[in-house]
């Protein structure tokens, strides 16, 4: 029997009760009806067994929240340098919208972020280091850092905001079902390259021949320039690889091709190629050669006009993703998305130096247009 006098009763104190094999407490305001001291102070025995059973049945209550409350961990594995101001955007769009999620750094988060740049090496370091914190979830850009953390770990939960083709590369079972411990977001489908060359004549209708600059070790490489190829007929221009594993022979096969006239470049999307992102650029410029780039940094930096993915859109999506794990969804469950939110980005300073006279059209597209 409890026994609780007036005078040793504190109305913020926690109770300790015995539920299943062990002690629970419950910090919680209090408050128990005293008897008269006629009555020697004590609780009556029905009274008791009520107070008891009310406590009892609030525990899980509180159990739950304090679970919710847990700190929870989040990885970000990125293949660029911690001064890029185009991943930064990014990754503080993933922030802002895990914050409006309720997800909130140093409250209930916390994030281990690795910068691992291009090189391969240094993803699958970065890679190993993130797998040892065992984090909820990762966040990876591309296929490189998604392929390496899958290497590292079969059970860690991974999700990408942009990957150009994720099931011929090895990293989902299906787009539907990846099955595995990856999902997210595609950079694009390949029709998309036949939107590039359009683009091309539309800006530069005088171009008959272009390179297409594409990672040959990569399968996404082959889609792209496969829908580029595809397309290429009916605009009545030729198209050949060009291949970008390093920069001279980027630097050799541009300035090789330039030597004919009405030339203009695609530029497709990979890890390389943004790797060597400032080198391309300045050899389209050196070139007199209008260019297409399947991303807007690429513009920002100089070129001439983009049309992609928006990939803040994908990073909020892919923070969406990100809650629905760490409140219990599996990455096997959850579908990998194609965009929905595409963007124009036209640089009309290059499109000057480069003397080419922008038709209306071009310019009602863009999205963004920089002067």
């Amino acid at each position: 029997m409890l026994a609780l006098s007036s005078s040793q009763f504190d109305p913020s104190a926690t109770l300790a009760l015995r539920c299943g094999n062990g002690l629970k407490s419950i910090s919680a305001p209090i408050e128990v009806k005293m008897l008269s001291p006629e009555l020697g102070g004590h609780m009556q025995r029905r009274e008791f067994i009520t107070f008891v059973g009310s406590a009892a049945a609030a525990w899980p209550l509180a159990a739950r929240a304090q679970q919710a409350a847990r700190m929870r961990r989040i990885g970000i594995l990125l293949n660029a340098s911690s001064d890029d101001p185009q991943y930064q955007t990014w990754v503080g769009a993933f922030l802002q919208e895990l914050a409006q999620l309720g997800w909130v750094i140093g409250r209930n988060v916390r994030i281990d972020t690795r910068w691992a740049g291009a090189n391969a090496a240094e993803i699958r370091r970065h890679a190993a280091e993130l797998a040892a914190l065992a984090p909820d979830v990762v966040l990876a850009h591309g296929a490189g850092p998604v392929g390496a953390l899958l290497q590292a770990t079969r059970t860690m939960s991974i999700v990408f905001p942009v990957v150009v083709d994720p099931v011929e590369g090895g990293l989902v079972d299906s787009l539907a079902r990846p099955g595995g411990n990856a999902t997210g977001f595609m950079a694009f489908e390949y029709s998309i390259g036949g939107k590039w060359l359009e683009l091309l004549k539309q800006i530069a209708p005088g171009v008959t021949r272009a390179p297409i600059l594409r990672d040959p070790t990569q399968p996404a490489g082959t889609g792209q320039f496969g829908a580029i190829q595809a397309a290429a007929p009916s605009l009545r221009v030729e198209v050949n690889p060009v291949n970008v594993r390093d920069a001279g022979e980027i630097e050799r096969a541009v300035a090789a091709f330039a030597r004919a006239p009405n030339g203009g470049l695609i530029v497709t999307a990979s890890a390389a190629a943004t790797l060597h992102r400032d080198l391309i650029i300045t050899l389209a410029a050196r070139h007199k050669l209008p260019a297409v780039y399947s991303e807007r940094s690429f513009v920002a930096a100089g070129g001439l006009i983009s049309y992609g993915a928006d990939y803040i859109d994908q990073y909020r999506k892919a923070a969406g993703y990100v809650d629905r794990i760490l409140k219990g969804e599996k990455p096997a469950d959850l579908p990998v998305q194609a965009p929905t939110k595409y963007e124009t980005l036209l640089n009309l300073k290059t499109a000057k130096a480069l003397g080419l006279d922008v038709p209306a059209i071009v310019l009602t597209r863009a999205d963004e247009v920089i002067e």
